[in-house]
């Protein structure tokens, strides 16, 4: 007979992690609400678009346009007051071209556990200052 491992009360093996880097973290407050009471969905794209371009505009040394949104899944509304964190992975580097995952998380207030409300695939092209695209450097 083995012996038995102390369990770790800090670990959360059955809980689902955040695939990636945290890039930003917010907090939305009632302006940033729909008419229901819930965070827009335009609203967490913007931010989830801003998360991206910061993470590959660096990676492409300079300008960049959002060419597609190849996945974009919403899961659960998310409440005025929660704390909302976007996470960044990148998938591939292309000639021009960078694909990288977004997730979005949030943890409510008053609650200890956090939850995954968005995933999304976003596809940003390097572009010079005419606009014209170009290399992503390696």
């Amino acid at each position: 007979m083995e012996p038995r491992q102390p369990q770790d009360s800090s670990r959360e093996d059955n809980q689902p992690k955040p695939d990636g880097e945290l890039s930003m973290r917010l907090i939305p407050t009632r302006a940033e609400a729909n008419i229901h009471g819930d965070i827009s969905s335009g609203w967490v794209v913007a931010q989830m678009d801003h998360a991206a371009e910061s993470v590959v505009s660096r990676l492409a040394q300079g300008r960049i346009a959002n060419i597609a949104m190849e996945s974009l899944s919403f899961m659960s509304p998310i409440r005025v007051g929660a704390a909302v964190c976007i996470y960044t992975r990148l998938l591939e580097i292309g000639t021009s071209s960078v694909r990288i995952n977004v997730e979005v998380w949030t943890r409510n207030p008053n609650e200890n556990h956090r939850r995954k409300v968005v995933d999304a695939t976003f596809v940003y092209v390097a572009i010079d200052e005419k606009g014209r695209i170009r290399r992503v450097p390696r």
